[in-house]
C-alpha cells in the first residue's frame, strides 16, 4: 500500500506531462516492438503504462488487444479520459505488478518502461520476473527499459537499480534470451537527461 500511495501522490502533484519519464511518443519502445514482428493480433500487456501515451500509438495501428497495468488508479484514470470511447478497446488493471493475477500464456508481448529499475527488492524483482514467464506464451517476448548504468541513481523520491544488458538478462534468468539491446538519452520535461538501456527478450521452453 506504501508503494501505491506513493504514485498516487505523484500523480495528483504532477500531470503526466510533467513527469520524468514523460515521451509524447514511446519512440524507441515502439521501434523495439516492430522488431518483434507486432501485427494487429498481437496480444500485449503495458506494464506501468498508466500515463503513458504507447497505448493511443498501438490503438492507431490497429492492434485492438492491449492491457494497460499500473499501481496508479490516477495515471490510469488519466489516459481513460484522454482516450475516450478508445479507452473501451483497452483493458485496464490497477495493481502492484509484483503481485497482479495474470491469465496464464496468455500475452504475446510485455512492455514496461521505467518500472524494473524501481524494484530494489530482490524478492519484489524474482516475482516479477516469475509473473512475466508465465503470463507470457511460449516464445512470447518481452521489451524492459530501464536506467542504465550511466542513469541516476534516484528518480521520484526513490532509489532505483541500475542495469546493463548483461545483469538485466541474469535478473531474468534463464527462461529468457536477450535478442537486442539499445541505449537512448531521455531529455525530461525539466530538460535533465536520463539515460536508459532497452532490452528485447524471448521467453524459451523450459
Amino acid at each position: 500500500m506504501e508503494q501505491k500511495t506513493h504514485w498516487e501522490t505523484i500523480y495528483q502533484q504532477k500531470r503526466p506531462t510533467e513527469v520524468s519519464w514523460y515521451q509524447p511518443h514511446l519512440k524507441m519502445s515502439l521501434s523495439l516492438l516492430e522488431h518483434t514482428g507486432l501485427s494487429a493480433a498481437s496480444r500485449i500487456i503495458d506494464v506501468g503504462g498508466g500515463a503513458s501515451t504507447l497505448v493511443d500509438d498501438l490503438l492507431a495501428r490497429g492492434i485492438r488487444d492491449v492491457t494497460v497495468l499500473d499501481i496508479s488508479s490516477r495515471a490510469l484514470a488519466a489516459t481513460t479520459a484522454r482516450l475516450g470511447d478508445e479507452a473501451k478497446c483497452v483493458t485496464w488493471i490497477a495493481a502492484d505488478i509484483t503481485h497482479a493475477q495474470l491469465p496464464s500464456a496468455s500475452y504475446d508481448l510485455w512492455h514496461d518502461r521505467a518500472v524494473f529499475h524501481f524494484l530494489t527488492n530482490t524478492e519484489d524483482r524474482r516475482r516479477y520476473a516469475t509473473i512475466m514467464r508465465e503470463a507470457l506464451k511460449l516464445d512470447g517476448q518481452a521489451v524492459l527499459a530501464t536506467f542504465s548504468l550511466q542513469g541516476p541513481p534516484r528518480c521520484s523520491g526513490l532509489e532505483v537499480v541500475r542495469y546493463s544488458p548483461d545483469t538485466l538478462q541474469a535478473e531474468l534468468g534463464s527462461s529468457f534470451r536477450l535478442l537486442e539491446a539499445v541505449e537512448e538519452d531521455h531529455k525530461t520535461p525539466s530538460g535533465a537527461v536520463q539515460k536508459f538501456v532497452y532490452g528485447r527478450f524471448q521467453k524459451l521452453a523450459t
